[in-house]
């Protein structure tokens, strides 16, 4: 949510942002939002010069009843009635203004950032840098659940059972890597000097509206019945929601935070093939990493934040590349975001396993999540969030990546300490 100032002072640069995140039909929000915040100033005003006229009438009738004028104290009290009766049509109206500029606002985009390329979707994404040789082997490779088959490590079908589709069972050597990936990925952001934490994993709305925009919430969040709460989608949203309404000291900053989390989604719509198994699924576990910081920092830390993600995969053998992602693939809270990608051998391509986002002071101003600055001076952090790694995902580039012709799996020396020291896993068929 943007600053309500800066869309009275600068509406064309709100319509001309508007126009690049190709959402021509909130082009009228702008102009709609200026006059009820016009009317909304309006009545305030009205309101605090009749509660301050009210206050030197009280103090008059106090004065001339003392006089002993009662007839005078009377016709001045009788005015005090008149203007009492607009001032409660005032202060009915001015929640109710006030809540039509909010909900509004929550609907316009954020400013993004001048670098981000102009684009209508994700096809319109832009390359940035490659890490690692893609290798394609001389031997075919499996689609990923018939990898994790051999080691009989899946049970699609008792899932859809328990719970239908987009649920899975990991077992043996496969669970146990995928508990290893996000043990090593903890460890290896606590070495970065990030904070370990476990957050609830359910939030409040409040606290949903104010880490994610209205389309988001939709097509992601789960709502527990009869009850104001939530599953979360990422620990991003319970981990910024943790500072809600609160004041930072401006030493406390940067505050830098690796978490822990299930994570639980919609995924709405139809998917191909390649977003069946494990790949497109409404529940995950992730390791997240949340900065909140000075405005000042938050590009330096942006570029930090993707930067640790590409070590971590390139320290298991996976090539990956970061894809700069444009304008009409930003979601309305971020300034400037970017995709980090895994090298697929099987489909000769690069496909996402995280995102890495600068949020701008967007979500803190959504929880009044302020700072206090040594001279006095109060402002709103910036905050940022970045996947670790998100093991589902991360484990289908993993296993293709370090897939041999026998079928066997290497482990890289990074993770081998959390798989008691195997070296390979041999497939049971």
């Amino acid at each position: 949510m943007i600053d309500i100032k800066f869309l009275r002072e600068n509406p064309d640069k709100v319509k001309e942002n508007i126009k690049k995140k190709f959402q021509d039909h909130k082009l009228p929000l702008v102009d709609e939002v200026i006059e009820l915040d016009k009317e909304r100033r309006e009545v305030q005003v009205e309101a605090d010069k009749i509660r301050n006229e009210k206050n030197k009438i009280s103090k008059q009738i106090g004065v001339l009843m003392a006089q002993g004028k009662k007839e005078e104290a009377e016709e001045v009290k009788k005015k005090v009635a008149e203007s009492a009766a607009r001032l409660k049509e005032l202060e009915e109206k001015e929640p109710v203004l006030e809540e039509k500029v909010k909900s509004i606002m929550m609907r316009i985009p954020n400013i993004i950032d001048d670098s981000v390329p102009v684009g209508k979707d994700d096809s319109e994404n832009v390359e940035v840098e490659r890490f690692g040789e893609p290798v394609v082997p001389d031997f075919e490779i499996p689609y990923h659940t018939d990898i994790i088959d051999r080691f009989s490590g899946i049970d699609l079908d008792s899932a859809r059972d328990v719970a239908g589709n987009g649920f899975y069972y990991l077992v043996g050597d496969i669970a146990r890597l995928h508990s290893a990936v996000l043990a090593y990925a903890r460890d290896f952001m606590i070495d970065k000097g990030f904070t370990y934490v476990i957050p609830p994993y359910m939030i409040r709305s409040d606290v949903v509206t104010g880490v994610m925009s209205f389309e988001e919430m939709e097509a992601m969040m789960y709502k527990i019945e009869g009850e104001d709460l939530y599953l979360i989608g990422t620990s991003e949203h319970s981990m910024i929601g943790r500072f809600i309404n609160k004041m930072v000291d401006e030493d406390k900053l940067p505050l830098t935070f690796t978490s822990y989390s299930p994570c639980f989604r919609k995924e709405k719509g139809a998917h191909g093939i390649e977003e069946r198994g494990i790949y497109r699924i409404h529940q995950f576990e992730k390791q997240e990493m949340v900065v909140i910081c000075k405005p000042e920092d938050s590009m330096e830390w942006y570029d930090k934040m993707w930067s640790y993600t590409v070590e971590l995969f390139r320290s298991l053998d996976v090539p990956v590349r970061t894809l700069e992602c444009c304008s009409g693939d930003l979601a309305d809270l971020k300034v400037k975001s970017v995709d980090v990608e895994a090298w697929s051998p099987r489909q000769k391509k690069y496909f996402e396993v995280g995102s890495c986002s600068n949020l701008g002071d967007a979500q803190a101003r959504r929880l009044k999540i302020r700072v206090k600055g040594e001279d006095g001076n109060k402002y709103l952090a910036h905050t940022l969030n970045n996947t670790v790694v998100a093991p589902p995902r991360m484990l289908i580039a993993f296993l293709e990546n370090n897939l041999n012709a026998d079928g066997s799996i290497n482990i890289p020396k990074a993770l081998q300490p959390y798989m008691g020291g195997k070296e390979k896993l041999i497939p049971t068929k």
